[in-house]
């Protein structure tokens, strides 16, 4: 039965082929041969074309004259169109779907792309961001700073209607200003440390670029005493002294700017957010972290300050929300929590006489800054 199958299916009557350079069917005659394995395709010329059984696909007739369209998976455009109906049956796949051409190549293109982007965004834009940041004037950084608080002022306020307020109590604000101005000592800062706090309840610090410095609220409140926020603030002028905002900022407007290249935010829109939440929640690499914690080490002793503070604000964030969660994160990322606890210890100088940061009167109008 199967040798009649074939035979019937080989009778080429009115069979063309196509083969997919010039637009003339050309009359052929078929034949199976190695064992009934290829389709022998001989063309009038006497040109033959082999194709493998099993790599024959059937196709829709779009002409509507319900012939048989054959296509071999080999050649994307050859085309064998036949009346005969008996053809299908020799072809053990010809209603199954064609593997898809060029996948292998498809995946190493795709493997490039990811590791062409990964590389934009991980290598070049850093080192392109911290040679950036050397040529920023300062007047630029300044703007730059401002702008960016104001974003953080809108994006922290729950309501929608106005920005977050900044705490402006006079003596409060006195106090604090004292204390950076005890803190910098005789220090020249490129710029000069302005610092705010923000009436919210976020557990959280930070240095924005032009020399902002931002406290919350809520890290006031969460602090057992004066030292630990001192700690805190020595530690974020000591990122403002390092420029780390302005080189953060640019390396996060870079990757944003290459992701919104694929996947179109050209508007600027989820950037804008994007870049306000990276800033708010500041990762630094763990060099700029270790000489942060190091400037505040320093200038908590230049100052009388005891610099186990910054230990003891460490602790006590670690206590309450643990190590990787609740706090903003750059507070509780690497270095490890324990390892900048234990250098906070070993900076303290055993034979010094420490004082308090600040006067209780101070600290009873920093406490209250926001009322």
């Amino acid at each position: 039965m199967t040798d009649v199958l074939a035979t019937r299916a080989m009778d080429a009557t009115g069979a063309s082929y196509f083969d997919g350079d010039v637009p003339q069917p050309r009359e052929v005659t078929l034949a199976l041969t190695q064992g009934q394995s290829l389709l022998e395709i001989t063309l009038d010329d006497g040109q033959v074309v082999e194709w493998p059984l099993t790599e024959v696909r059937a196709l829709p007739d779009i002409s509507g004259r319900a012939q048989y369209v054959l296509r071999w998976t080999g050649d994307p455009l050859a085309r064998l169109v036949s009346p005969n109906p008996f053809l299908l049956s020799a072809l053990p796949q010809a209603t199954r779907r064609a593997p898809p051409k060029g996948r292998g190549r498809l995946i190493k293109w795709a493997f490039a792309a990811v590791a062409a982007v990964a590389l934009q965004i991980f290598v070049l834009v850093p080192l392109l961001a911290d040679n950036m940041a050397k040529f920023i004037p300062v007047d630029g950084e300044k703007a730059l700073g401002e702008a960016t608080f104001g974003h953080i002022r809108e994006a922290l306020d729950d309501t929608g209607l106005s920005p977050i307020e900044v705490c402006t109590s006079e003596v409060g604000t006195t106090a604090l200003n004292k204390l950076v101005a005890k803190l910098s000592g005789d220090r020249a800062f490129r710029q000069d440390v302005t610092i705010a706090v923000l009436d919210h309840e976020m557990v959280n610090a930070f240095a924005l670029p032009g020399g902002y410095v931002v406290l919350f609220r809520g890290l006031i409140e969460a602090a057992d005493g004066p030292d630990e926020v001192a700690a805190v603030v020595a530690h974020e002028i000591g990122h403002v002294n390092s420029r780390d905002p302005t080189r953060h900022a640019l390396r996060s407007a870079g990757s944003i700017g290459v992701l919104g290249l694929l996947f179109g935010d050209f508007a600027g829109g989820a950037a804008v957010l994007f870049l306000t939440e990276r800033l708010i929640a500041a990762q630094y690499s763990q060099a700029a972290e270790t000489a942060a914690d190091e400037f505040a080490h320093e200038a908590l002793e230049d100052a009388g300050i005891s610099p186990a503070a910054l230990g003891r604000m460490f602790e006590n964030l670690q206590g309450e929300h643990g190590d990787r969660s609740g706090v903003a994160a750059h507070f509780l990322t690497h270095p490890a929590m324990g390892d900048r606890i234990r250098a906070a210890r070993a900076a303290v100088d055993p034979d010094a006489a420490y004082g308090p940061s600040m006067p209780d009167e101070d600290w009873a109008a920093l406490q209250n800054i926001c009322k």
